[in-house]
């Protein structure tokens, strides 16, 4: 199994044996239950499909989803994702993956939904310097020329201008298990992962740990 579904519960630090502080994210992962198999032999490749058990029923559950659940034998869940297994592993639906999967100095990858800052300026979205502050300057925060009168009488593509920003998936790499704790399905990791507090994430083992 190459990982599972977690919420972001907060950020703080831990000290280690030498004294030092160590700023840690604390990640509630899992328990997650086993939803649907993918096999080589029906679907192309192998895989399996779990979903994030929460203290509170979810609501809104499409039909398709619910024959899943129902089929596989597991109460509704709110958020669903696969993860990538080796072809020799046993994984049926109902089977339960828990925390325990990662152990202290392992390397994962955590993805998630990053804050959204809505609609943005350059000088925000995408660190122009601006213009001067003072000698009655009318060029604070503007992006300055985005493309030729005559030619090419257009702006290209890919222009970088004012606009939304954040609200997108992002992937924080290699980042360092420091604790786990198996009973409260609690993992500390080195460092800040994407989005707020309570968000889903996604925890992966490294690919380039």
């Amino acid at each position: 199994m190459q990982g599972l579904l977690g919420k972001k519960v907060g950020m703080t630090q831990v000290f280690t044996e030498t004294g030092d502080a160590v700023p840690v994210t604390v990640i509630e992962a899992g328990p997650c239950l086993v939803v649907q198999r993918r096999t080589t032999e029906r679907d192309g490749y192998e895989a399996v499909q779990i979903g994030f058990v929460e203290s509170r029923p979810p609501k809104g559950i499409r039909k398709p989803m619910q024959g899943a659940f129902r089929k596989a034998g597991v109460a509704p869940m709110r958020r669903v994702a696969e993860f990538e297994i080796e072809a020799g592993e046993e994984w049926k639906p109902g089977d339960q993956v828990k925390v325990s999967m990662f152990q202290v100095d392992d390397y994962v990858d955590v993805v998630g939904t990053g804050k959204g800052k809505g609609f943005q300026g350059v000088v925000r979205r995408h660190g122009f310097a601006g213009g001067r502050a003072t000698h009655g300057s009318m060029f604070h925060r503007a992006p300055g020329s985005i493309g030729n009168s005559s030619d090419p009488s257009r702006v290209y593509p890919g222009m970088r201008a004012p606009g939304r920003m954040g609200g997108k998936r992002v992937t924080t790499k290699n980042l360092k298990v420091v604790k786990v704790d198996e009973e409260n399905n609690l993992i500390y990791v080195r460092g800040a992962v994407p989005g707020a507090r309570n968000g889903y994430l996604a925890i992966c083992r490294a690919k380039r740990g």
